[in-house]
């Protein structure tokens, strides 16, 4: 037990305490009434007291409780060593004494408690905590334990690791251990051999022109000797093959490759063994680099025939046309592309995830995108609320008019349990977009269904789309599957309602438990004008039954494997019912003053049959109109890209005379030109390091110009990365994300002082971890750690409940109590202060009566008559202070003055003088000796 002052500095009080005390003393010396000392001394107490509880002192306890916290390593490269790190942790913690408590930590790239504080013995049979374990951060770790204990307590941290870190700095951490006071020690476990191989390095020139020869060097390191296959692709096509032999340490190897094509060339290099590899996380890397040449465009063709493709590959572009299935899926798939052109192509055959990586390529790395119309276009394709026509320069509905024909439609889908999760999550959002797409004046029902139909909007007028939206979005997951009653009820909703169009979408993906005689209603349905789409979903639905009912009731049938093109289906439904948005009246376009199209018709503009309705954006510039000022031709900037809408076709079905126009193909190809990006490929060099746990990109400008610098990254899958930009020198500019392993574009835009734009984009690679390396236990790294703290290498399991190496104590703080004797002492101050002695009298007469008493009633000895003179004179003087009142001394022959009135209410004691009492103590005895 001891004490300590939390602010030993407040002793300094003590000084000026000083001089009050000197001040104090004087005071008490020349008043020597009971009630001044006792008043004076108090207030000294409470001055000492409120000094004290102002230092806080605190009473030091012993603790016998030792914590005690195993923090273990569970990255990647130090996963073979699980079950020794167990079977040590069970026999160190059979060696706790009875008071030590511990505690199980987990850390690799994050920490995690496996196991609380216990002071119980018990076996740790497994390390269940989630952690990642691509890294090894030891700072982390070790701060995340260290904030279990407590610095008053102490304690120690056990460390289980092979000293790799790939992240943060360990020392930094053990520094502030050992200002906390808290020991470190650590575990070392001999590594077990694994062979691996790793491609370490993929390099390829930056920038490159078609026809160029690229160099690829790659590099291997191995620890053993091996032959292996070395894989080369280039936009995920195989361009080379080998095996190779590798040696035993680093490899290197190069190749060359013809460059064909322009655009955005992707390289991926992947190593293949026979034999075990301990991760096949480092066996592939990626590296990119930008080819100049003729422009590439992308081309995805619906189901017609036409002159495209011969067209633009006359003008000299490098084409490649796909159908929509067959649309890249990833962003280094669309980025190797200058320009994509959908040739009416239907949205139902477009994934959402195609749709989203064409608006990042064309918002973010100025990609350009060209749609060209028919009867599987804009609105009919299903385009309403997806990203393609929000990167478009027109709307798919149609606004302001007032001709389209009255509407009536039922939505059937399944809510059994195998809709659970996206699936009807993503049919909930399409009978939404549905809703959008209808007027108020159209009629609307939503049915849900599993083992019976629920009637989830009643079929009628719509007035409240948001709470029509809000009912639609409400249905949860149910049963089992029965489709016939539900599909009755849709026909039974409808069949008596006054309407030009009557329609029902049912969607399921299960086959019916009981069936029903579904032609008979579907024929007593066409005679009510109720036709009927059907929707496949998955391969579990009853793909003939469906196909079948679609066929009966003269709709479409749709087989979806991909559930995310359900909103586009229901929408491109809700469109082609009305039949309206096709405008099939021949017709003469009406050219805005343009001057890049005025050029074109300048011998007369030929006559066009039809188009697809749509509505110009706002910020549109609308080159061509119908004579009902329906845009025919629109552009705009989306972000970095220009896209543009031919709202007709390229058959000459709907184009009409177009089709056999001569400035067709140049009219076509200006379309095409007027989509490319314009951007400067080399006004900056960059490189990517890792720094603290992020990528860091240093981005380098050609001409050193200090100006504002907007920056885009995008991943693969086309996520936009969170990323910050600040500049570190004239031209020069780090961006800084969080280090996640592949494949990333990035885009920056800077603009001079006059307005002038130069555009920077390229990929880049973040190669994975350096945890997948085998690099051996770093004994050094450890040691200092445990040097830092005061700690040690344990060589044997029951070292690490040995006793601290300082003894914790808990602090016991005494300033309240300090705090509340000088408040009590303060209320007795003013007490006497304002009262004087008299409450306190009872309680000294009774002293005096009891020694009095005691004086009489024992018999006193030679020597205790001898001290008699003393005790009376000194229950006199003990009546003087209790009175209060000074009497004047007297000589010893000097009469007593008369007692007069007032003195009787209030005797006073007469002073006797010693000679006096002398001659009392004289008489007092003779009587004595005469008694015996």
């Amino acid at each position: 037990m001891g004490l300590e002052l939390k602010y030993p500095f407040l002793l300094l009080l003590l000084v000026p305490a000083s001089l009050l005390i000197y001040r104090f003393a004087k005071q008490i010396y020349k008043s020597r009434t009971t009630e001044k000392v006792t008043i004076l001394s108090l207030r000294l107490v409470i001055f000492f007291l409120l000094i004290a509880a102002l230092a806080v002192p605190q009473i030091l306890l012993p603790i016998k409780a030792e914590p005690i916290v195993f923090l273990v390593d569970r990255s990647a490269s130090f996963e073979d060593k699980q079950a020794q790190i167990l079977d040590w942790l069970d026999k160190s913690v059979e060696a706790k004494k009875g008071e030590q408590t511990y505690s199980v930590v987990s850390f690799a790239d994050g920490a995690v408690v496996d196991q609380s504080f216990s002071i119980k013995k018990r076996s740790i049979a497994e390390l269940t905590g989630k952690i990642n374990n691509a890294e090894t951060n030891l700072e982390e770790g070790i701060g995340f334990a260290s904030s279990l204990l407590s610095s008053e307590q102490g304690g120690r941290i056990v460390l289980l690791t092979d000293g790799n870190e790939t992240e943060g700095t360990g020392k930094d951490a053990a520094k502030l251990l050992k200002n906390q006071k808290f020991e470190l020690d650590y575990v070392k476990f001999n590594q077990s051999f694994r062979e691996d191989a790793a491609i370490t390095k993929l390099d390829v020139p930056p920038s490159l022109y078609v026809g160029e020869q690229v160099n690829i060097t790659v590099g291997v390191i191995s620890n053993t000797e091996k032959m292996a296959q070395l894989r080369i692709s280039l936009n995920n096509q195989d361009i080379l093959q080998e095996q190779i032999a590798v040696k035993e340490g680093q490899n290197q190897y190069s190749f060359a490759y013809p460059i064909r094509e322009p655009g955005m060339a992707v390289f991926k290099a992947e190593l293949v063994t026979d034999k075990q590899d301990a991760f096949i996380e480092n066996n592939s890397l990626y590296a990119v680099t930008t080819v100049k040449g003729t422009p590439r465009i992308l081309v995805i063709q619906g189901k017609q025939d036409d002159s495209l493709t011969e067209i633009l590959q006359s003008a000299g572009y490098v084409i490649d046309e796909l159908i929509p299935e067959k649309l890249p899926t990833t962003l280094a798939g669309m980025l190797q592309y200058q320009s994509i052109i959908f040739n009416n192509v239907s949205g139902t055959r477009v994934s959402e995830l195609q749709m989203n990586l064409i608006e990042k390529a064309v918002q973010e790395f100025g990609t350009g995108f060209l749609m060209l119309g028919g009867e599987d276009s804009f609105g009919l394709g299903g385009y309403f609320k997806t990203p393609i026509e929000k990167l478009l320069p027109v709307d798919m509905d149609i606004k302001g008019k007032k001709e389209l024909p009255s509407l009536g439609l039922v939505i059937v889908i399944d809510r059994s349990g195998s809709m659970s999760g996206n699936k009807l999550t993503l049919a909930k959002e399409a009978a939404a977009r549905s809703v959008d797409l209808l007027r108020e004046k159209d009629t609307l029902g939503f049915i849900a269904f599993d083992d019976r139909p629920w009637e989830i909007v009643e079929t009628a007028p719509l007035e409240d789309k948001k709470k029509v939206i809000e009912q639609i979005r409400s249905v949860s997951v149910g049963g089992g599957t029965n489709i016939y009653p539900a599909l009755e009820k849709a026909f039974q909703e409808l069949q008596d309602l006054k309407l030009q169009r009557k329609h029902i979408i049912l969607l399921t993906d299960g086959q019916s438990a009981a069936g029903g005689d579904y032609e008979a209603l579907i024929e007593e349905g066409k005679q009510n004008n109720i036709t009927l789409s059907t929707v496949a979903l998955g391969t579990d639905a009853d793909r003939r039954l469906l196909e079948d009912l679609a066929q009966q009731g003269s709709g479409r049938f749709y087989d979806v494997t991909d559930a995310s093109v359900i909103p586009s289906i229901l929408s491109r439904e809700t469109v082609m019912t009305t039949r309206t948005y096709i405008e099939d009246n021949p017709f003469y376009p009406i050219v805005q003053p343009y001057p890049e199209w005025t050029a074109f018709f300048k011998n007369g503009i030929p006559k066009m049959n039809a188009y697809i309705a749509v509505t110009a954006k706002n910020r549109a510039l609308v080159p061509l109109i119908s004579e009902k000022e329906d845009p025919i031709l629109a552009e705009w900037q989306y972000g970095l890209g220009t896209t543009l809408a031919f709202t007709s076709d390229m058959t000459g079905k709907w184009s009409g005379d177009w089709a056999q126009w001569p400035e067709w193909p140049q009219f076509i190809n200006q379309m095409v030109s007027k989509s490319l990006p314009q951007y400067d490929s080399e006004p900056f060099r960059y490189t990517v390091n890792k720094e603290s746990g992020n990528t860091v990109i240093n981005l380098k400008g050609t001409d050193g110009q200090f100006l504002p610098l907007e920056v885009s990254v995008v991943s693969q899958t086309g996520t936009v990365i969170d990323a910050s930009v600040k500049p570190t020198a004239p031209g020069e500019y780090e961006v800084i994300f969080p280090n996640e392993p592949g494949m990333y574009f990035l885009r920056a835009k800077q603009t001079s002082g006059d307005g002038q734009e130069r555009l920077f984009q390229t990929g880049f690679s973040v190669p994975y971890s350096d945890e997948y390396l085998l690099k051996g236990t770093n004994n050094g790294l450890l040691k200092e750690l445990a040097d830092i703290t005061g700690g040690k290498q344990l060589a044997s399991p029951k070292e690490a409940f040995r006793p601290l190496m300082e003894q914790p104590k808990r602090k016991m703080p005494i300033s309240e109590q300090l705090l509340l004797a000088a408040f009590l002492l303060l209320v007795l101050e003013i007490l006497i202060r304002r009262l004087g002695f008299k409450p306190f009298y009872p309680l000294i007469a009774l002293f005096n009566n009891t020694v009095r008493q005691k004086v009489e009633t024992e018999k006193p000895s030679i020597g205790q008559l001898a001290n008699a003179k003393n005790n009376i004179i000194t229950r006199q003087e003990n009546k003087r202070w209790i009175k209060q009142d000074p009497v004047p001394e007297m000589k010893p022959d000097q009469p007593q003055p008369p007692m007069s009135a007032a003195s009787d209410k209030k005797k006073r004691i007469p002073v006797v003088s010693q000679e006096e009492k002398e001659a009392r103590m004289k008489r007092l005895l003779e009587a004595k000796k005469r008694k015996r």
